[in-house]
This record gives structure tokens, sequence and C-alpha cells, in this order.
């Protein structure tokens, strides 16, 4: 007679699962979240007394010594780098019956007189609208 003891086999634990559900997760926060380029430099809007959401198919970032910034590009790039992906979003969609937004990100240092003077240069990229993004916020 035998009277050993067998010891039990140790069940594994399968993590397979717990994979499955940490790629599910990771998938769901990438196609969930809003992907943004970085801003080229720190920009402060002005302040607004009317709270209401600037939305443009583009940015363009103004700093306080008037640098101009599109993307990583700045500078006369800026502008040119803005007027090439306006051709190129324009040859994608039909910018006859549309034409794209523009969003300025202004630093609030900035003079108005230096923004007046890049105006020009802004308004012959052709947008159809140009809005200045304020924070909320301003005194009355």
């Amino acid at each position: 007679m035998d009277f050993s003891t067998k010891t039990p086999k140790r069940k594994e634990e399968n993590l397979l699962p717990m994979i499955n559900v940490v790629f599910l997760l990771l998938i769901f926060f990438l196609i969930s979240a809003k992907m943004t380029p970085p801003e080229p430099f720190e920009v402060t809007p002005p302040s607004a007394q009317v709270e209401a959401e600037a939305e443009g198919e583009f940015t363009l970032y103004i700093a306080a010594d008037a640098r101009v910034g599109f993307r990583d590009a700045i500078g006369e790039d800026a502008f040119q780098r803005l007027a090439a992906e306006q051709t190129a979003y324009c040859e994608l969609n039909d910018c006859e019956e549309a034409k794209p937004h523009l969003t300025l990100r202004a630093d609030t240092a900035l003079a108005a007189e230096q923004l007046a003077a890049l105006l020009p240069e802004i308004s012959k990229l052709g947008f159809a609208q140009i809005e200045l993004v304020a924070q909320s916020g301003g005194t009355p």
C-alpha cells in the first residue's frame, strides 16, 4: 500500500483576462481623449464678461512680445505653416461653402497696437471668421 500523500497541484492564476481588461481600458482612453497639439509658448488670454467657447479649426498663438506661433513653428514660419495646413484642409473639405475658422490666443499683455499690426497679415490667410480667446471672469 502506498500511503504517500500527493501534494495537490497548485492552480496557476490566469492573467489573460486582466491583460485584456487593461488593453480595453487603454483603447477606451485613447479614443475618448482629445488630442491637441502643444502650445508653442505660454499665453494668458485677456478677461471677458461673456463666456462663450471659441471653436476654430486652427489656433494661432500670439505672445506678449508679438511673437506668433502655430503648432511648433514660430514667427514667419508660423504664417507659412498655417497657410499650408489651411490649403491642405480645404483640399480635403469643401471650403467653397464653409471656410475654416481661426482661433487667436493672444496674451493679455500684448498691446492692442501690436495686435492691430498683425491683423492685416492674418487677414491675408482668408479665414471666414477669426475668434479671439478670452478667459471668463472680467470685471463689470
